[in-house]
């Protein structure tokens, strides 16, 4: 029974020497001198902010995509012991003892050197030879923007680090297929696609590219595998539902995930709160939650409450009146009510406060019992600070004419009665039954007059209106529209009917404890909503450029410079690496549509495994190029240099297979095929020299001569050191 004791345990293991020397020239660039220069260099400025939210648990909202990218540089803060106390407000700022640069930098550093030995193992799983996947493995270690952006706090790396993993992933699932489908190795690189392409989305939108690529070349395999008639319906059905589950439910759940522990992870009240609803402030501790704490859930009438509008755009804000009226004659001529005011006020204010009142009774003050209102109810809006009430008419809005004045009515003894019964519309009811609650409910005011709905115009009063937002009656015939719906954020029970002591009341808030915490999917959805939606600065940038710019690399980033020497990192591309592959994707794409064309007259210049090795390396990384680079035409944002990288890796791996289908299939004779490998290694070694002349401003470790700086051609530099000196 103990026998096996008497032998040895034995483990015996492949090791993969290209990989490791690759895996460890890759550490060393990306590594060295990780923490120089010690100063905030370009993006970090944007991206060390979210480290130091993540670090006091503060919420916070960027529009530039999912959260986890920002949450694996803040585990580099956590685990270097990073409080979160740095003011990152100006690029170049020396940091603080305080700040772990080294780990801040470590992950995309780490991330950026194993794109190395993943270019040399993606080659090997497409089926090429180990000096092609080598090359496609140089390639990427001396390709100097790769090494800059990889050697900051930056995200640039983390997420190609995924996309590759993605692709290598399904390239090693695909080939277990072919020998050992359900086994363990099949289920792991099945999976790991899937997780791979989650994360890669959960770093940037952007990678949601990588992802489709990945699903439509999944999809074609699984389209021939239906088609193999030597596997049963049960088992065709077994590989289509584990590719569904590995390759859609997987990364739904990740994306949930990531989401999730962000939610847990940032749970106090901050800087970016305004832009979300009342219901996900309250959820936050500290802010709204602080002030809404104790405040009635049921609206009642007596209510004394502030209205928030729901869309929140241009700016979030709160409906708002006060003593100031309409002026008689606007500037274009057109006549108004003169009545007062009414607008929506950016900032919380004692005027934003309004009694929801019975229109069948006097009283302002709320009931005992307390008599909720409800879906359906007709009230009237009192403004509590003058007491008049909220009202409109068939008079055009001062700034948009085809809808009505909203106003609060003043009785000038003339021909223009008051129109002031309002209807509530709860948007978001679950019976018509359904009664107002504070924060919750969604609702809409609808003028039983004229049937306008109250709404947020969005556009800016002159002076005489204190530049505060229109808010007009808009008719139900122009359709639905969010900037129609409001909630009430602030509430309390209106318990004096003088109006001195409303008004010392108004200052002062309730006591009641409600609940009103959010599901998580609740706060999921809206936090998805506003992270699409919410409008990105695009304004020009010094250092902005188009797409086009990119392919010619006819552009560049200053990224730092020293205070007081010339040494300098610049994002730069090494020009033969990036020329060299773009001329190595037309040449894909014209040998791929001549041998598509001879294919069609029944001539089959290569090998049937030939051609389908070519056709999956061309539609993994010809066609990852395109799904990373052709979307930046149709985007309306800022873009930098740096957008082109993620397209530019799967360049660079096609620029070796390229380079290996001349050589094996287009330089048949010995003589031709040994010209041209001189020439290879040549290119390599112009390449090499390439990076070797840019590396002063790929590490910035040295400081250059205005001469050295001017044989670089280096434009950007050479005017900054001129206005330096």
């Amino acid at each position: 029974m103990l026998g096996f004791l008497k032998r040895p345990v034995v483990v015996t293991a492949d090791i993969n020497l290209n990989v490791v020397v690759l895996t460890a020239v890759g550490l060393l660039s990306r590594l060295w001198q990780l923490a120089y220069p010690r100063a905030v260099v370009f993006d970090e400025v944007y991206y060390g902010q979210y480290i130091s939210f993540y670090m006091k648990r503060i919420f916070f909202l960027d529009g530039s995509g999912p959260p986890f990218g920002h949450m694996l540089l803040a585990l580099g803060g956590y685990l270097g012991g990073f409080d979160g106390n740095f003011l990152w407000n100006r690029i170049g700022a020396e940091y603080s003892s305080n700040v772990p640069v080294w780990s801040l930098r470590l992950l995309p550093a780490l991330t950026g050197a194993l794109l190395v030995p993943m270019a040399y193992q993606i080659l090997l799983e497409l089926g090429f030879s180990h000096c092609t996947a080598t090359g496609a493995a140089l390639l990427m270690l001396i390709e100097n923007a790769l090494i800059t952006q990889s050697r900051l706090m930056l995200l640039e790396s983390v997420l190609i680090f995924f996309n590759l993993l993605a692709v290598l992933s399904y390239l090693k699932f695909s080939n277990s297929q072919k020998q050992r489908p359900f086994s363990l190795s099949w289920w792991f690189w099945l999976t790991l696609t899937g997780v791979a392409c989650s994360c890669a989305v959960g770093v940037k939108y952007v990678g949601v590219c990588t992802y489709l690529l990945v699903l439509a070349v999944a999809g074609v395999h699984a389209w021939h595998l239906i088609g193999d008639r030597t596997l049963s319906h049960v088992r065709v059905l077994c590989h289509l539902l584990a590719r569904a589950a590995a390759l859609l439910v997987v990364p739904a759940l990740m994306y949930l995930l990531f989401f999730y522990v962000h939610l847990i992870l940032v749970y106090r009240s901050g800087p970016h709160d305004q832009i979300m609803s009342s219901a996900f402030q309250a959820s936050l501790e500290g802010g709204l939650a602080r002030i809404t704490q104790g405040q009635p859930l049921e609206v009642a009438y007596g209510s004394q409450v502030t209205l928030k509008n729901v869309f929140g755009k241009p700016v979030p804000c709160w409906l708002h009146s006060h003593q100031s009226t309409y002026p008689m004659i606007y500037e274009n001529g057109r006549g108004s009510s003169h009545q007062q005011q009414v607008t929506c006020y950016p900032f919380k204010d004692v005027n934003n406060w309004w009694i929801v009142k019975d229109p069948g009774r006097h009283q302002l003050v709320v009931s005992n019992p307390p008599r909720p209102v409800r879906h359906g109810d007709v009230v009237q809006l009192v403004h509590g600070m003058t007491t008049r009430f909220l009202n409109t008419h068939d008079v055009a809005a001062p700034l948009s004419p085809h809808s009505q004045e909203v106003s609060c009515y003043v009785d000038y003894n003339i021909s223009m009665p008051s129109q002031n019964l309002w209807r509530l519309d709860i948007v978001n009811r679950e019976s018509d039954t359904e009664v107002w609650k504070t924060i919750l409910s969604e609702v809409r005011l609808v003028h039983v007059n004229t049937s306008a709905v109250l709404k947020l115009s969005g556009a800016h009063l002159p002076d005489w209106g204190f530049r505060q937002l229109e808010v007009v009656g808009e008719k139900l015939s122009r359709g639905y529209h969010e900037s129609m719906v409001w909630n009430v954020e602030e509430h309390r029970y209106g318990k004096s009917q003088e109006q001195k002591e409303r008004e010392l009341e108004l200052h002062s808030p309730a006591q009641m404890d409600v609940s009103r915490n959010l599901s998580f999917m609740a706060r999921f959805l809206e936090l998805q909503w506003r992270m699409l939606t919410v409008r990105s600065d695009d304004s020009e940038h010094k250092y902005s450029s188009s797409p086009l710019d990119w392919i010619t690399l006819d552009t560049s980033i200053a990224y730092w410079l020293h205070p007081r020497t010339s040494a300098q990192i610049h994002l730069l591309g090494n020009v033969v690496i990036w020329a060299s592959a773009s001329l190595a994707t037309l040449v894909y794409a014209l040998l791929f549509l001549w041998y598509l064309l001879r294919r069609r007259r029944s001539i089959h210049d290569l090998p049937e495994d030939s051609w389908l090795r070519w056709v999956l390396a061309g539609a993994l990384c010809a066609g990852g190029w395109a799904v990373n680079y052709l979307p930046f035409f149709l985007m309306e944002k800022t873009l930098f240099l740096y957008h082109y990288l993620p397209a530019l890796t799967f360049q660079i791996l096609l620029l070796p297979v390229v380079l290996q289908h001349i050589s094996d299939h287009l330089c048949r004779p010995p003589l031709l095929r040994s010209l041209f490998s001189g020439l290879v290694v040549a290119w390599y070694s112009c390449a090499c020299h390439v990076f070797n002349t840019l590396r002063p401003l790929t590490y910035g470790d040295r400081s250059l001569s205005p001469s050295e700086l001017k044989a670089l051609r280096w434009k950007d530099s050479w005017d900054i050191l001129i206005r330096k000196s």
